[in-house]
């Protein structure tokens, strides 16, 4: 039965009787305390990125890369790579999750075509929420108002990419209505 908030003002005047790493799980998984506070205390806002949120965005991709098994973190490329897609729209769109104004998330949405499909398509890279902010509903936010944009361009499916060993991730992806493919990735370094 979910966490309701008499429950939660109830214990809250006895939480000096109460284990804190108990009252703090019940918090943190409780779907209301969770929506209160991501739309009423941490004002969370979703945009496309700047010039000057790259170096936090390479911060965000230090700490995915270092959960990713196939790539390893190296600043001066990731940042190469953010500016690249920064500069040229058509490769895709940088979205940043903001909390009172500061990078706390990004995603990369990369464009392409698909000619089973004959129209636009975005491949998903790049999804991440800082660790400090993770459990409040934010990287589902900002996956949803990727999906959103997607739609309103007229892009016919959105593929993702997520590291196969992170069941966390695999679970979230999951919930948002991704599906398993058939297709296998493979690729070449050139």
């Amino acid at each position: 039965m979910p966490f309701a908030f008499h429950e939660f003002v109830a214990l809250r005047g006895q939480s000096k009787h109460l284990n804190p790493n108990v009252f703090t799980d019940l918090v943190r998984h409780s779907p209301l305390i969770r929506a209160i506070r991501t739309h009423l205390v941490m004002n969370p806002t979703i945009d496309f990125a700047t010039a000057q949120d790259l170096p936090t965005m390479a911060d965000l991709l230090h700490e995915l890369f270092t959960l990713e098994s196939d790539f390893q973190p190296e600043r001066k490329r990731q940042l190469a790579g953010l500016q690249t897609i920064l500069d040229t729209p058509a490769i895709g769109r940088l979205f940043v999750l903001r909390i009172d104004g500061t990078v706390a998330g990004m995603a990369n949405a990369l464009i392409t075509v698909s000619t089973a499909l004959g129209t636009p398509v975005v491949l998903l890279e790049d999804v991440i929420v800082s660790k400090a902010q993770r459990g409040n509903g934010l990287g589902r936010r900002l996956v949803e108002h990727v999906f959103d944009w997607a739609k309103a361009q007229g892009m016919g499916r959105i593929t993702l990419l997520a590291d196969q060993d992170n069941a966390p991730a695999l679970a979230f992806y999951e919930r948002l209505g991704f599906e398993k493919s058939a297709m296998a990735v493979r690729r070449k370094q050139l």
